[in-house]
């Protein structure tokens, strides 16, 4: 399949690729390979001190694709107004795309109505809102808020804060040596004070893909929510927050192919229109007068002031991008990265992974640590061979401790990563580790 078909396909406009004629059935080119992909990223047609980049930076954010960008570039040049829905011709129509951006979230994580969908800055915003919004009407003196000790800052300060106002208890569960949930330590420090549950979907650290449908069956309870935070799971595996059986998600656009600056919040309806607004101002209310005021239904109450409405209008894009390709083709390209980065790596008995050395139920997110050198060292030393990592606490400074660890390095994949790409940063390694 050519570039522009792909494309095609990937934003909605090509139709099916299989058209009978009479007897014969006429069928369109392979299906797109991860060279097909690699072509919508503009990014990666640049070199970096003159190597081609490879790009292994993806858990802390995504390349963007050129339909994405097309998609926030023809907002601003054709739609730009501050939406509204009975106002001017332009008003309408950003208004429009922002709610049907509303929608097509809605539909790409299962939930049952689209004003069940808040736009957030990400997913550090949304947890913040849940704490504020729900947390400051609900949780008091004596509460206990539990959460694991394997959280990224974004899942635990928000928390941690909150117990701070209100004199509630924040209480931790582990996991084992491996990384996995403890489900018998989760199931042990529930109480009946636990007024929050907060856990990760796919921890940013160790990749690994946390049973989190039984993780919430488990801890489901009268006067208790349940959060989740998707930032790591979103991206990669299909998600149903129904089926998951959570109160609340967020996750990040940018994360996932989308824009900066936004994310999203799915909330159940019913503790939606109960929370009291987290911030106030115009647009989530109406008719204000000096003294009465009429909230905005659902998710739309959290939408105070003019909206970044470029962000959901690329995050829609993003996500029909990822329709295109496929969560099995995406699935099916990553494990293929997991076994060729995991053979790699235990190759070299200098380099300590994180986590399961499995290919399965995890992310292409590889976090490790290299006897004798810094993961300052060993980032410099890649990105001088134009091959982007990360390297420090990556904002999980007591799942590292849990290891023995302070710091360390990250390689972490997505669609657009080969395993050419994989065989340059292995090399890379072993030639550090030689030098």
């Amino acid at each position: 399949m050519m570039r522009r078909e792909f494309l095609g396909v990937a934003t909605g406009i090509v139709g099916t690729a299989n058209v009978q004629f009479g007897e014969r059935s006429i069928t369109s080119s392979p299906p797109p390979t991860v060279r097909d992909w690699r072509a919508a990223f503009p990014a990666l047609s640049q070199r970096i001190e003159g190597h081609p980049l490879a790009y292994l930076d993806t858990a802390a954010t995504s390349l963007r694709p050129q339909p994405v960008i097309d998609a926030v570039a023809k907002f601003y040049s054709t739609d730009n107004a501050n939406p509204a829905a009975a106002l001017h011709t332009l008003a309408r129509r950003a208004n429009a795309a922002v709610e049907g951006a509303r929608a097509s979230v809605a539909s790409f994580i299962g939930a049952s109505d689209p004003l069940e969908v808040t736009f957030t800055r990400g997913t550090t915003d949304g947890l913040n809102l849940v704490a504020s919004a729900w947390g400051d009407a609900n949780v008091h003196a004596g509460d206990e808020i539990l959460i694991g000790m394997a959280e990224h800052a974004s899942n635990m300060l928000p928390w941690r804060y909150l117990a701070r106002r209100s004199g509630a208890r924040l209480v931790y569960f582990d996991v084992d040596d491996g990384g996995r949930p403890r489900i018998d330590d989760l199931v042990s420090k529930l109480s009946a004070r636990t007024r929050i549950v907060a856990f990760s979907h796919v921890s940013n650290v160790l990749g690994m893909i946390n049973p989190v449908r039984e993780m919430c069956t488990t801890v489901r309870g009268p006067g208790r929510i349940v959060v989740i935070d998707g930032a790591q799971s979103v991206p990669h595996v299909p998600v149903n927050v129904q089926d998951l059986g959570c109160d609340f998600m967020a996750f990040s656009s940018h994360k996932m192919c989308g824009p900066m600056g936004v994310g999203v919040l799915w909330g159940r309806r019913e503790l939606l229109e109960a929370m009291p607004p987290y911030q106030t101002g115009s647009n989530m209310a109406h008719d204000v007068g000096l003294d009465a005021l009429h909230l905005s239904a659902g998710a739309l109450k959290f939408g105070a002031g003019t909206p970044n409405a470029s962000g959901p209008v690329g995050l829609a894009a993003a996500m029909a991008f990822l329709r295109g390709i496929g969560f099995d083709a995406l699935a099916a390209h990553e494990q293929a990265i997991n076994r060729r980065m995991l053979v790699r790596l235990a190759r070299i008995p200098q380099v300590r992974l994180l986590g399961s050395a499995e290919p399965q139920h995890r992310v292409s997110v590889f976090s490790f640590a290299v006897k004798d050198r810094t993961p300052l060292d060993v980032m410099r030393t890649m990105d001088a061979q134009g091959i982007a990592i990360r390297a420090g606490d990556l904002a999980s400074l007591p799942l590292l401790q849990r290891f023995g660890e302070n710091a360390v390095a990250r390689a972490s994949c997505y669609l657009y990563t080969t395993e050419e790409e994989i065989d340059r940063f292995a090399d890379t390694l072993e030639q550090l580790i030689a030098s």
